[in-house]
């Protein structure tokens, strides 16, 4: 963004453009109470959860935890960059973008990517047509034909052919963008080559259709049997799974998604008509990418092979699931007989058998209490005190919600272990998790049941960014005393002072970046229970918040000094202090 578009240019756009005309200019909002409401499009749902703030030029989902100001939501909604979202919005109101001439750095960066993304789209033409004419590719089209694949399958999903040459795409392109892109690659020697060759190729696209590198399988006994893009500026094998893109093309809110393991799954199911399948890329399933797919569709299909591998990779995608199983989420399993993957066994049972199989495959609580109760002893104290001891690490992971207590409740069943005392522990649990996590991160941290002091004032500022003119007589405390969270407040009131953000909308759009986008972003969900017509009564509550926050930074400055003078090791300066304080 710095030396591309102009700062002011981007708080102009967010001081003209209101977020509830933008919003409802997409999707249609109903007026309820003091917001806005509509049936959330980022995840399937059927009561509206999805609320947008006029005052504060903000929407969020209760339901998924989707949220920010007309940037975020033309970013999330219509899958564009920061930068063509902010074209979007100078669109919608009819004015040019401005831009800065002074710094090149960026636009050369983003001019960069374009030709990148042409790059790719022009070597998966290359690929396709080297399929269809080159007589060396026969045995890639005797391969698709042995497994079923139609033409209309291959033309849809852009199949190519890597002839088996050394040099063959730096006769066609430039080697410098095919370096950059990892479609060459060098000897020890320092000599270039294509990384595939004699492949089946495979393009993988984003959810936007363009190319992010290539899927290759041989096509004889040869090793590695597949082999993917390396990682570069624009493909990030934990972030895509294969198929994404021709999901959408053929429904953009499928009812399930089914998640398989190879490019040639996804086709196969294709062929019988199963166009909502996605592939991993080789990695291990993250949240990242499962909070993506749950915007589609509020199902979620595991299907893996049955093996020790497929079993273990089952297991480990369900614990990378739980922290994104919020309430109207759900997620099955569904291993395959041993030696089976999808495309054999559809091919074997038939597409009506293979759907029942989608249909009747395990929920993951199902799943989940059948995995960890495995190989114990119920009927034995020490059973059963593991079986809470495993699952409790794994529940503490789930969202608060319905779904949360009912696994609680589950596990309750199965340990025998009276309600109360269950409860009990698993908070302590909790509780101890939470804290390790926020020690590790030096971050505050959204709590499920209320706000702190501190969480609470600088959510009431953000959420009112005048409030930073009831801080002029506060400002000389700061450097005396210290409360947890007093960095983000005193960078907040530098981030207010200097750009005078009008609302919430145009100051978290400020913290974009940052490393405290994450904490900004939480606060800004908060809803502060406050219904205040009065300016003065808003500030008043404001400065008694901060008053408190000194208060008690100060009372534990004067418990500190008061220890210290009863041990005898206080310094001059400090006893100082101390009857200046109690003074």
């Amino acid at each position: 963004m710095a030396g591309l578009i102009p700062r002011h240019f981007i708080d102009d756009l967010l001081v003209r453009i209101d977020i509830v005309e933008l919003i409802d200019s997409h999707l249609p909002l109903k007026k309820t109470g003091s917001n806005y409401s509509a049936l959330c499009p980022f995840h399937n749902e059927k009561s509206p959860s999805f609320t947008v703030n006029r005052k504060k030029q903000f929407f969020y989902c209760f339901g998924c935890g989707v949220g920010g100001n007309v940037i975020s939501f033309l970013m999330d909604y219509s899958n564009l960059e920061f930068i063509e979202a902010i074209e979007e919005l100078a669109a919608f109101i009819g004015i040019d973008v401005s831009r800065e001439q002074g710094n090149y750095a960026a636009l050369e960066k983003h001019d960069n990517l374009k030709v990148l993304y042409f790059l790719l789209e022009k070597v998966a033409k290359f690929y396709a047509v080297q399929l269809k004419t080159n007589a060396e590719a026969q045995k890639a089209v005797d391969y698709l034909k042995l497994r079923g694949v139609s033409g209309i399958v291959a033309r849809d999903f852009m199949l190519g052919y890597a002839v088996d040459g050394w040099n063959e795409l730096s006769q066609h392109f430039e080697n410098t963008l095919l370096f950059d892109v990892g479609l060459l690659t060098k000897k020890d020697s320092g000599q270039s080559y294509d990384r595939f060759r004699g492949r089946l190729m495979f393009p993988i696209r984003d959810k936007r259709g363009r190319i992010l590198g290539f899927g290759a399988r041989v096509l004889d006994d040869s090793l590695p049997k597949y082999l993917n893009s390396p990682e570069t500026v624009i493909f990030s094998k934990s972030n895509e799974v294969y198929g994404l893109y021709e999901l959408l093309q053929q429904n953009s809110k499928p009812e399930r998604i089914l998640i398989v393991e190879g490019y040639m799954d996804v086709i196969a199911l294709a062929q019988f008509g199963i166009h909502y399948a996605v592939a991993t890329l080789g990695t291990a399933t993250s949240k990242k990418l499962l909070d993506v797919l749950f915007r589609y569709s509020s199902e979620l299909v595991f299907c893996f092979d049955g093996d020790k591998a497929g079993i273990k990779a089952a297991w480990r995608a369900v614990e990378m699931a739980m922290p994104s199983l919020k309430d109207g989420r759900q997620i099955k399993v569904m291993l395959l007989p041993q030696g089976e993957d999808p495309d054999s066994l559809i091919r074997q049972e038939g597409l009506d058998s293979f759907l029942k199989r989608i249909l009747l495959s395990q929920v993951l609580s199902e799943y989940f209490f059948e995995h960890v109760t495995n190989e114990l002893d119920l009927a034995t104290m020490e059973g059963r005190s593991k079986l809470v001891s495993t699952a409790q690490t794994h529940l503490q992971q789930l969202p608060e919600g319905v779904f949360k207590h009912m696994m609680q409740s589950k596990l309750q069943g199965l340990s025998e272990l009276p309600e109360r005392e269950l409860t009990k522990f698993l908070e302590v649990s909790e509780n101890t998790a939470t804290l390790k996590r926020e020690t590790r991160r030096g971050t505050l941290k959204k709590s499920a049941n209320k706000l702190t002091l501190t969480r609470f004032t600088i959510a009431l500022l953000l959420q009112n960014p005048h409030l930073v003119d009831t801080l002029v007589n506060k400002i000389p405390y700061w450097d005396e005393f210290y409360f947890r969270g007093l960095d983000v407040l005193k960078n907040m009131v530098r981030i207010i002072t200097d750009h005078k953000p009008v609302n919430m909308g145009a100051l978290i759009e400020c913290y974009r970046g940052s490393n405290e986008e994450k904490i900004i972003n939480t606060l800004a969900t908060y809803e502060l229970g406050l219904d205040i017509t009065s300016k003065e009564m808003l500030e008043q509550i404001f400065v008694d918040g901060m008053n408190n926050l000194i208060k008690q930074a100060k009372d534990i400055v004067l418990s500190d000094l008061l220890y210290k003078e009863s041990c005898h090791s206080i310094s001059i300066v400090e006893k100082q202090r101390l009857m200046d304080m109690l003074k």
